[in-house]
């Protein structure tokens, strides 16, 4: 590669010594030299890559190389290479590099080499009677939610693109329209630091069935690789869920005064079991951003009712009544004709289909997903945990309305009703770059009001590294976390991510 398209312009740039070189160099050898980017100048040094655009406006860090390898067994030699000089930078893997919103492709720390491991695209194996399939990185959720049309298993979806990954958000811990994706991981193959491929948690046994139970015997090592730089993940066993015969979304709306008691009410269904899936509920803000149309101080919620076509009408009916009953809605609706972007968008995800996403990003940005980065737009998001109860959730929508009062930047929210005990309280704003530091001070205001509610997050932004060490409850863990990263990687092969220990 040349220095005029891949390095920044300064004319004092950072460098990464001749470690980082020498690896750059080698690992271009086995992936070859289209697959590679970076630049090593005449005295042997590497120097950064020009800085990429991110939707969250992030700040650049130096990245000071790409290496985007086409097989696990090229992926695993790159590893090799990057083990065998210890001065060299840290690689950073990615799956398609879409976590937008929150730094996109862009690695929470300076001085790291990109692993994009975007073209492993195979589905390996896919068993919809027993309902599991082995995907690499690079398959995205629109590619196997596809795959399974008109069959008898659907994927756990989430909101975002149909060109995200499988793999990257469950490891992020997304969430899906089903459960959080974290859920659906059975089993992982990992490449260790040093190279070694192995897989932890349930995996296919190609001479026999066995129970799909990940858990096995003794530690579970599975979770030690979510959110996680202690390895990097190749292929995951992922769960797939059986297709409902039919399937309903009902769709409530109330106001901010009947807040507590609505929450409580969409609570007190889930336990009963008259509602399926993950209840969504929009505020005003992200309801009209997204395609939809709310009042102000209104709320929509979606339910989703799953049956067979001879109980489908009853059991929907049942809710309907409890929702009458309740006094807590001004509208209910079984909806199935005259839909706006948000109900058909939510109906055909809870259904497993996240093709209509991309419609969303367009009535959002007036963009594709794929030009989302560089279209100039900011995305901004937010991810809190709150406890389920009516008092919580309207608790977190107070802090909110906080923020707008202090800052002038309003949130929109989506909470989503993850289990009868908590909630994801998710909070996005759209913004243009004049108002990017605004946004941003919005977001270091978010995270101190409400860690200081008890309200923390669950997933980080690149900004915000640095809060894992200030919101993990015992520091004795951290320390344990530093121990494991120094036995499994004492030459700092991977680089710390957004959860890992600071590097050394």
């Amino acid at each position: 590669m040349t220095a005029t398209d891949t390095t920044v312009t300064s004319t004092t740039p950072r460098t990464a010594g001749t470690a980082t070189a020498e690896a750059l160099r080698a690992a271009t050898a086995v992936v070859g030299p289209a697959r590679a980017r970076h630049h090593v100048d005449a005295t042997g040094t590497a120097l950064p890559l020009v800085r990429s655009a991110n939707v969250s406006m992030a700040r650049s860090r130096d990245v000071f190389g790409v290496l985007r390898p086409r097989t696990v067994a090229e992926a695993r030699r790159v590893v090799q290479v990057f083990d065998r000089f210890p001065g060299a930078c840290g690689l950073q893997a990615i799956s398609t590099g879409h976590n937008w919103g929150l730094g996109s492709r862009e690695p929470a720390h300076d001085d790291v080499v990109t692993l994009d491991l975007g073209d492993l695209t195979e589905i390996r194996a896919l068993d919809v009677d027993r309902g599991w399939a082995v995907v690499e990185p690079g398959v995205t959720q629109g590619r196997l939610a596809a795959r399974l049309a008109g069959t008898s298993r659907m994927l756990n979806v989430t909101n975002s693109a149909s060109t995200t990954s499988v793999i990257g958000n469950a490891l992020e811990r997304g969430v899906g329209f089903r459960a959080q994706r974290t859920d659906d991981v059975l089993g992982l193959e990992v490449l260790l630091p040093d190279g070694e491929l192995v897989r932890v948690g349930w995996w296919p046994d190609a001479t026999r069935h066995t129970p799909v139970y990940p858990h096995g015997l003794g530690p579970g090592l599975a979770d030690l690789f979510v959110q996680s730089d202690l390895g990097i993940v190749t292929a995951a066993a992922v769960r797939l869920l059986p297709r409902p015969q039919a399937q309903r979304v009902v769709r409530l709306r109330f106001t901010d005064a009947g807040l507590v008691e609505a929450m409580d009410a969409v609570r007190g269904w889930l336990v009963a079991g008259l509602v399926d899936a993950v209840p969504k509920v929009y505020d005003a803000a992200a309801t009209n951003r997204y395609g939809g149309e709310a009042g102000a101080g209104e709320f929509v919620a979606h339910l989703c009712v799953d049956g067979t076509d001879r109980t489908i009408d009853t059991l929907v009916g049942l809710l309907v009544d409890e929702v009458r009953a309740s006094g807590a809605f001004t509208e209910v609706s079984a909806y199935e004709e005259d839909r706006d972007l948000v109900d058909v968008d939510v109906a055909h995800n809870f259904a497993g289909d996240p093709s209509s996403n991309d419609a969303v990003f367009a009535k959002t940005f007036g963009t594709t997903p794929a030009g989302l980065d560089e279209s100039g737009h900011g995305w901004l998001f937010f991810l809190p945990m709150v406890p389920m109860t009516g008092t919580d959730v309207a608790a977190a929508h107070r802090l909110k309305e906080r923020i707008a009062t202090e800052t002038g930047v309003r949130f929109g929210s989506v909470v989503h009703v993850l289990s009868t005990d908590y909630a994801d309280f998710v909070m996005s704003v759209r913004f243009t770059a004049a108002d990017r530091d605004q946004v941003h001070a919005a977001l270091d205001l978010a995270h101190e009001l409400f860690a200081e509610a008890g309200f923390r997050p669950y997933r980080l932004d690149v900004d915000h590294a640095a809060w894992v060490d200030r919101l993990d409850p015992d520091p004795g863990a951290r320390a344990l976390l530093a121990r494991l990263k120094t036995a499994l990687d004492p030459r700092g092969t991977i680089a710390p991510n957004r959860y890992g220990v600071p590097a050394r």
